[in-house]
């Protein structure tokens, strides 16, 4: 039978702060395949999330019966390259003060020495904020939109720079997309939709980079949309679930389970000749050119 075997393999999610967002759902995918999986947090929520997980409140079921389990969280803002980079006043702030190092650079070098030498053969890139992304982009200020940026794209650009030096040949980088880098969506503003067009370019050019340097493959799911805890911040989140399910292909809208299958399978060695690519992962939902009619399906 052919399945997909992460058995020995380490991997790490950066972006996962609860149980309800595609974070969480791709690592309890690669669990569910046999990968080892440690996971970092926005140090904002870091408390939260280790109360839910001390307390049980984690959903920690695998798909085919079973429990899967965190090897380590590791507090991170993406944000930042460097500790040098992080303004004191942001260092003594209370939600971060617990915490020494939370840059990429810091858990990068946490997780080196977590390992004790054995390699990082997944990552996992599921980190978007928008400060603004509330405002319609004509409205957005500079500093928004560049906000949205270095933490939605830049931060991938980092992360291979940091991550790929402890990647094997073969390694493999997800990163999460939407449809708004390739179509105008209302509602998704605050300069998000150009941090995901430059997620997707970031992807064709890193795979070639990364690829001919650390043998790595890099790819990207865009993802239909999710009404988990993170996504209520664009504001119109549930009508986007709504207006999907409507209208795509297949008449539904994807489930953080659908993406979590999809990532696990672009970690795997079934995808090894599968870089630099954009995979929808929406119902079809990105393929259609007009709104379905269901009086238009039944003419001919």
């Amino acid at each position: 039978m052919l399945s997909i075997d992460l058995k020995g393999k380490n991997a790490f999610v950066a972006g996962v702060s609860d149980d309800q967002g595609y974070g969480w759902a791709i690592a309890r995918a690669l669990a569910s395949a046999g990968a080892d999986v440690s996971v970092g947090t926005w140090p904002p929520t870091m408390g939260i999330f280790t109360k839910l997980r001390e307390r049980g409140r984690l959903d920690t079921s695998l798909p085919g019966g079973g429990e899967w389990s965190i090897r380590k969280v590791y507090p991170l803002d993406a944000v930042y390259d460097t500790e040098e980079d992080v303004p004191d006043a942001q260092r003594e702030e209370k939600r971060y003060k617990p915490f020494d190092r939370f840059s990429i650079q810091g858990v990068a070098d946490q997780l080196a020495e977590d390992l004790s030498g054995e390699p990082l053969h997944v990552v996992v890139h599921s980190l978007a904020n928008g400060p603004e992304v509330q405002k319609p982009l004509a409205e957005t200020s500079r500093a928004g939109y560049l906000a949205a940026l270095g933490a939605s794209a830049y931060s991938m650009v980092s992360m291979v720079q940091r991550f790929g030096p402890m990647m094997p040949e073969g390694g493999a980088l997800v990163s999460l997309s939407y449809l708004a880098a390739e179509r105008a969506i209302p509602g998704y503003g605050g300069g998000m939709s150009s941090a995901k067009a430059a997620l997707e370019a970031d992807t064709r050019t890193l795979a070639y980079e990364a690829g001919r340097k650390f043998g790595i493959r890099i790819n990207t799911i865009s993802a239909g949309p999710l009404a988990s805890r993170a996504a209520k911040a664009i504001g119109t989140i549930d009508r986007m679930v709504d207006y999907y399910t409507e209208n795509a292909a297949l008449p539904a809208c994807n489930t953080a389970d659908d993406v979590g299958n999809a990532a696990a399978f672009l970690c795997s060695p079934l995808a090894a000749a599968i870089t630099g690519e954009t995979l929808h992962v929406d119902m079809g939902y990105h393929a259609m050119g007009m709104a379905a009619d269901p009086e238009l399906l039944t003419q001919g």
